[in-house]
């Protein structure tokens, strides 16, 4: 079997899309890729792509291309966000090549999402922007959904249920480092605090800080990325945190909003000649850094049954090896919200003695702990 020749539509010009678009046609298809937006391109955000997404552009060929946009952090801290000590280290850098195969990342999301448009078009990928699909059912050939979060197709052809507000919401931007009192540390820094917590990880050589500001609360319920809010109202949340994040803090400008929501598992990925990828199938909290990286996968692994496999047979295999994972992922993504979200300070002081003590008695104890999540790389079949 072989797919090239085929022709495929893609819908959705997002990470999913491009990445999907990108392997299908490194391997003959004949893609379309529709997107709704008039231009390719997010709000400013960054990303965070573990070494089992670094495996899958590795495979793709966008290594060298991909690096010398990547920031590569030295550590993941976790730190208390009231007295900034740090709670537990996880030494990155080499040790991520040496235990998992390839290196940790961090991406301005654009700059990633311009490397896959770009490696899409010179795998032949006809990209059409200003799209806006209604009906999948007036496509012709095999149509994959890679329409995000708010997924139209998956409402309409799986009965996707209602997600429900999980009560948390987050604030996300970037400010340049310029404008910061001090310098950013190169690493993914995690200040944990009671019923909200706090990432921060540099970009572009060091030029921007990215942010993403957790809290639990209940009155914000928006799924969108791209909601503007007033600074003020992230300052107000985080008005208890150490002085160092709250300097940080003072030079946000301009910060966007979304809320947290629980989609149940779908029954199947794929009807007839429509099959999800990315967060229209499986989306999820982002407490494990692995949204972007379980559509790099999806995309990788997609491509390589419709290549070996008839259609019917092809997507039913993707789905048996990409849904158990995808799912694990999802589940361990939520229960960090708790460990990170403690909220009595005698069982929060217990569990960060415990991690610390983990942290430097047995460090590769806690490195191994991700094993399962970094370690498996989809582009090499047992």
């Amino acid at each position: 079997m072989s797919i090239r020749g085929t022709e495929i539509t893609v819908l959705g010009g997002g990470i999913a899309g491009l990445a999907a678009a990108t392997a299908l046609g490194r391997r003959g298809a004949v893609v379309t890729v529709l997107e709704q937006a008039a231009e390719l391109g997010e709000v400013g955000a960054g990303l965070q792509i573990g070494p089992n997404g670094v495996a899958v552009l590795k495979a793709l060929g966008l290594f060298e291309r991909a690096a010398a946009l990547a920031n590569t952090p030295e550590a993941v801290s976790l730190r208390d966000l009231a007295t900034d000590h740090e709670v537990a280290r996880l030494e990155m850098g080499a040790n991520a090549v040496r235990r998992w195969g390839s290196p940790y990342w961090q991406f301005h999301r654009a700059d990633l999402l311009g490397l896959l448009a770009e490696a899409a078009r010179e795998n032949g990928a006809d990209i059409r922007l200003g799209q806006r699909v209604e009906n999948v059912e007036d496509l012709d050939g095999l149509v994959i959904a890679a329409d995000g979060v708010r997924s139209g197709v998956r409402s309409r052809i799986f009965d996707g249920v209602p997600a429900q507000f999980t009560k948390q919401s987050a604030w996300r931007g970037l400010i340049p480092a310029a404008d910061l009192p001090f310098e950013i540390a190169n690493a993914a820094t995690v200040y944990m605090g009671p019923g909200r917590h706090l990432v921060t990880y540099p970009l572009r050589g060091g030029s921007v800080v990215n942010f993403v500001a957790v809290t639990e609360q209940s009155d914000w319920a928006d799924e969108g990325w791209s909601i503007p809010d007033d600074p003020a109202n992230l300052r107000a949340a985080f008005a208890m945190a150490t002085p160092g994040v709250r300097a940080l803090l003072d030079q946000v400008s301009e910060t966007f909003r979304w809320g947290f929501f629980n989609h149940p598992v779908l029954p199947t990925w794929h009807k007839g000649n429509v099959v999800l990828m990315g967060d229209a199938c499986h989306p999820m909290l982002p407490y494990l850094a692995q949204g972007a990286v379980m559509a790099l996968e999806d995309a990788w692994v997609l491509a390589e049954e419709l290549d070996t496999r008839p259609v019917p047979e092809a997507l039913a295999a993707y789905e048996a090896r990409c849904k158990p994972r995808a799912t694990r992922v999802q589940k361990g993504a939520a229960s960090n919200a708790t460990a990170y979200h403690l909220r009595s300070a005698p069982v929060r002081g217990v569990a960060h003695l415990g991690l610390g003590a983990v942290s430097r008695l047995a460090p590769s104890m806690l490195l191994g702990k991700f094993d399962w999540l970094y370690g498996v790389d989809v582009t090499k079949r047992k």
